[in-house]
């Protein structure tokens, strides 16, 4: 690049420095303890039905080993993208590797209920040491946007590829072995990660950051942990009291910690971030592509297990061209933009999730297995740009030395998104599902009513009690039902979607293409 200086000379500008072999190996580094970590919650889900025999776990202790992991998880985000920032995010990362693959043994050989959801809580806070430091380190080892760009998509497709191997090698082993071998599978791969990383990762630390804030590290806890409680009880049971009560303790908790934050002259979340359009634009994008997924995920899911009728091995098989039509999405991203600017690349990638979801509320209780496959798929595909291109907007907006704490507020938002449309989207659905389900043959009895009007599942293990006809008629009335609540959360994922889109456009569109940005 060449500008001018006052006197009309020419001046070279150095443009940012090409990753080496070692930085590419690096990012493999941090690829595999990536994908071990996204692994992780689906071979869970596979084991606890074995896990629930095993201990005579009742159906609050379950709850319990699913949802500890991502307590903790979302809680310490914050804490450790800044910790990285202030010790070294190498350090951070392999130390959390570490702690990963050793709590990883004590998860698979827990001798009771009660040392499993321990050791899950333990796994949640190793976790929350991971993400942020990869994605910082990403920040710091590719400088050329153009790199920076692929080497996140590459980083993305490795999440991805945990959500298809994970319930692969879970189904496998759970076949052959007891439900702890799952969690042997990631053991290996750590340790691995922990001895390259060591050589091939460079560190990188803020070095005027102070002393960890503890009085903040407390009150983040006590603003995040209530909130996502709250929100992912009120998916499971409903506006109960209790959830009620958490969330409003966590918007409360939230308010003081932001205006404590406001008062430090080196805060643990640094709210001045939020002033940056880009930053706070793209940052809700995403929690909003996050959150409307997590709904039509889990909608999906049930779709093909209690409207096809697919076994829960066939539905994952399924679900796999699926996950690699997602890992297009990301890798073909940057390549894209370096000829189109992000907020149209990123928009149109959203118009392709639209036209999925769209094609979703074409299903029937006929089946529809192909129209939920196209569906998905182009809905997930869609998602590419938005991902890949709106994380590296995030962390590429604010200074080299705050990106720990930028890659964590990204992935809280994440951790959030998803567990907002478990809840908000979720409840949607129900609301929806309870309406549909309202005229009930008269024959039932009150607690077979309540039981079909709870959810699908509920009612398919009723109608499977029923004689002949009468069981088979119900089972109609509440797969129609249920599939008026998958269109219905699909329409209203495409009308939100369709408004983030237009705000994109609107509010980014001077953004340049990534080829732009190097002739500037």
């Amino acid at each position: 690049m060449i500008e001018q200086n006052e006197a009309g000379e020419a001046n070279q500008i150095k443009s940012p420095e090409k990753a080496t072999v070692k930085e590419w190996l690096g990012l493999v580094v941090v690829g595999i303890i990536s994908l071990v970590v996204a692994m992780d919650g689906f071979v869970l889900l596979l084991a606890l039905p074995r896990i629930g025999q095993d201990f005579h776990a009742s159906g609050t202790q379950i709850l319990w080993v699913t949802d500890m992991y991502g307590f903790l998880l979302a809680g310490f985000l914050i804490t450790m993208g800044t910790l990285g920032d202030h010790i070294g995010r190498r350090k951070v990362l392999l130390i959390g590797s570490a702690a990963f693959g050793a709590i990883s043994l004590l998860v698979a050989f827990a001798q009771s209920i009660e040392m499993l959801i321990f050791t899950r809580a333990l796994l949640g806070v190793a976790g929350a040491m991971i993400a942020p430091a990869a994605l910082s380190l990403i920040r710091h080892m590719f400088a050329d946007p153009k790199e920076n760009a692929r080497a996140i998509s590459i980083w993305l497709s490795c999440l991805i590829s945990g959500s298809i191997v994970g319930p692969l090698v879970g189904g496998v082993l759970l076949e052959h072995f007891w439900w702890g071998s799952v969690f042997l599978v990631g053991v290996p791969p750590m340790a691995i990660g922990l001895l390259l990383g060591r050589k091939l990762l460079p560190e990188y630390k803020n070095p005027d950051a102070a002393q960890l804030h503890f009085p903040s590290v407390f009150l983040s806890l006590t603003a995040i942990l209530p909130l996502i409680y709250g929100m992912k009880e009120i998916a499971a049971h409903g506006w109960q009291l209790f959830p009620i009560v958490a969330l409003l303790v966590g918007i409360m908790m939230s308010i003081v910690f932001v205006r404590q934050q406001r008062g430090l002259t080196d805060p643990l979340l640094d709210v001045t971030l939020f002033k940056k359009p880009a930053f706070t634009i793209m940052l809700v994008a995403m929690l909003t592509n996050t959150m409307f997924p997590g709904g039509v995920m889990v909608l999906s899911t049930q779709y093909l297990q209690l409207v096809t009728g697919l076994s829960p091995l066939q539905a994952g098989l399924w679900m796999v061209p699926i996950m690699l039509v997602s890992v297009v999405g990301f890798l073909g991203s940057p390549s894209l933009a370096r000829v189109m600017r992000p907020a149209y690349l990123i928009a149109l990638g959203l118009v392709c999730s639209i036209a999925g979801l769209l094609i979703l509320c074409l299903t029937s209780v006929n089946g529809s297995l192909a129209l939920l496959i196209i569906g998905f798929a182009l809905f997930n595909l869609g998602a590419g740009p938005l991902t890949t291109l709106g994380t590296g907007i995030v962390i590429g907006s604010v200074a080299p030395e705050k990106a720990g704490a930028a890659a964590a507020i990204s992935q809280t938002g994440n951790e959030f998104g998803f567990a907002l449309g478990v809840a908000v989207v979720g409840s949607i659905g129900a609301l929806v599902y309870r309406l549909q389900t309202s005229i009930l043959p008269h024959e039932l009895s009150v607690d077979a009513m309540r039981s079909v009007r709870e959810s699908l599942a509920t009612a398919v293990a009723t109608a499977e009690h029923l004689p002949g006809k009468s069981g088979s008629d119900l089972l109609l009335i509440a797969r129609n039902a249920f599939v008026q609540e998958y269109h219905a959360v699909a329409l209203l994922s495409a009308g939100v979607l369709a408004i983030v889109a237009v705000v994109i456009v609107v509010m980014l569109k001077n953004m340049p293409a990534m080829a732009e940005e190097q002739s500037v």
